[in-house]
């Protein structure tokens, strides 16, 4: 142990920082212009061509894009994205030297609606993008998060995944695409949205009623990011794009995934945080930017002037409490800034966790979420975690007799009978036995949440009603009950798939 009188006569050794005074690791000759991690210090063209080779080595190595596929970025106007919409412009361009055999298209969701802007700053907000995204000269839509609520039942089922094909096949549509002359250019087709469509202040009231009515900010930022992918994957099938290209970088996902394990979505890690998500079946969803970390973006987006949009969201100029998101999100950057291996460390471990529940694009349409579209954790046995917190949930939840002394106040009859929301009077025992008009609102979020994961689960029970939800999900939640209670009422006469094949 130390003493107190103990005397140091050695003096402290100075550890070396590495600076820009430093020589490059990689090419050893150039001044470094950038130190992206302790050690990692990079002169200005080698910093560039690091940062490329990454992006193109993700696409790659993983083999998900064929040649010649019709790809839609999704971008939000944010450093991430748009540094990669600039790796995808590029990457096709004729001075490429491993050019990209893709198709590429450009989608922009405005959220204007949802935080509460006007039509003036959206406008203008639209109208930067659409410079940006012209000069790319790819095709690109512009649309408002209204349209999320005119979306067809469809946007909630998903088709036939084609996503699990061999490695051969791959390596086939590379053969085919060179034998074929290596595809040709890609052609500027017509450009959508080069303004804001127009939006009814109607549809703009439905959208801000719907995120009202969650209570609290940790469900209404995940229930924004809900309808935002549905919007995204119901645009990419209409417009004939079989994968959707999203730009969430490594800080963005290690935050990602401590929020989703708070949240409860454990069991959905994978399609959550994973490089490929194939849970909506003919639109697969893949991050390309996920190895490169906030700073390192930050650091290449100034250097090469790469434009981006501060567009605000749900959680600006916040509190650090004010969600699961946004505490999630400053504890992790504030320790990332004293232990530089935080996001690394949250992002390689991610990598390697796995669920025993059944795969997304495997499960059938009755064994998915129907926010979320994953593989429902909800079907487990009862001596399970999650039963112990239901029946924790219910118990806390009935209210139990006042005591006084030794004997039990009942509650008055008008507070125990309850009043009707569409009569003055108090409801009789009868009408509430049989369903008050508050009886069917519970029934139905209580059939809806049957329906749905864990953390979605958490998410409608903060909501004030379900009735704000979206008319496809309403209805696809109800298409589903009745099938549901169909399949009891035959299922006496329904053969078993054991019976049918030892017959």
């Amino acid at each position: 142990m130390c003493q107190v009188e103990e005397e140091y006569h050695e003096p402290l050794e100075r550890v070396d920082r590495p600076g820009v005074s430093k020589k490059c690791v990689k090419c050893k000759e150039e001044l470094a212009a950038v130190v992206i991690r302790v050690g990692d210090a990079y002169c200005r063209s080698c910093f560039r061509e690091s940062f490329i080779h990454k992006f193109r080595a993700m696409l790659g190595k993983t083999r998900v894009i064929f040649p010649d596929e019709k790809v839609l970025l999704a971008v939000s106007g944010g450093p991430s994205s748009c540094s990669m919409l600039r790796q995808v412009q590029e990457g096709v361009s004729q001075k490429a030297h491993k050019k990209l055999r893709f198709v590429p298209g450009i989608v922009y969701i405005d959220e204007g609606g949802a935080v509460g802007q006007c039509k003036e700053i959206r406008q203008k907000t639209t109208s930067e993008l659409c410079e940006m995204f012209r000069s790319t000269g790819f095709p690109f839509y512009i649309l408002p998060l209204e349209q999320v609520l005119d979306l067809p039942g469809s946007v909630v089922v998903a088709p036939s995944s084609l996503s699990d094909q061999p490695t051969s096949a791959y390596k086939a549509a590379v053969d085919l695409f060179l034998q074929s002359g290596g595809g040709t250019d890609v052609i500027t087709q017509e450009q959508e949205g080069v303004s804001l469509p127009d939006v009814q202040d109607s549809q703009t009231q439905l959208l801000q009623q719907l995120m009202d009515s969650a209570k609290t900010l940790t469900a209404k930022q995940d229930l924004l990011s809900t309808l935002r992918q549905h919007l995204l994957v119901h645009t990419a099938r209409t417009k004939g794009y079989s994968k959707l290209m999203l730009g969430d970088s490594c800080t963005r996902l290690a935050v990602k995934l401590l929020t989703s394990i708070s949240l409860g979505r454990g069991a959905q890690l994978a399609e959550d945080t994973g490089f490929s998500d194939c849970r909506y079946g003919d639109v697969v969803a893949v991050r390309p930017m996920r190895e490169y970390s906030a700073k390192e973006i930050a650091y290449y987006n100034r250097m090469f002037k790469v434009p981006s949009v501060v567009i605000p969201s749900l959680d600006t100029k916040t509190p650090d409490k004010a969600s699961i998101q946004r505490l999630t999100e400053s504890f992790v950057t504030k320790l990332q800034a004293d232990f530089p291996s935080t996001v690394s460390t949250i992002y390689r471990t991610g990598e390697k966790l796995q669920t025993a529940c059944r795969s997304s694009s495997a499960a059938e349409d009755t064994d998915r979420c129907l926010l979320c579209m994953c593989s429902l954790d909800t079907v487990v046995e009862e001596a399970s975690a999650l039963q112990a917190t239901l029946i924790s949930e219910q118990l806390s939840q009935t209210k139990a007799p006042l005591i006084r002394g030794q004997n039990s106040v009942e509650p008055e009859p008008s507070a125990a009978v309850g009043r009707c929301c569409s009569a003055e009077g108090p409801c009789e025992g009868t009408q509430v036995a049989a369903g008050c008009c508050s009886s069917p609102k519970e029934h139905e979020a209580a059939e809806l949440r049957s329906l749905l994961c864990y953390s979605c689960q958490r998410t409608v029970r903060d909501m004030s009603s379900v009735r704000h939800l979206p008319h496809y999900v309403l209805s696809e939640a109800h298409r589903r009950h009745n099938r549901s209670m169909m399949r009891e009422q035959i299922s006496e006469f329904l053969l078993d798939d054991d019976a049918d094949e030892n017959d």
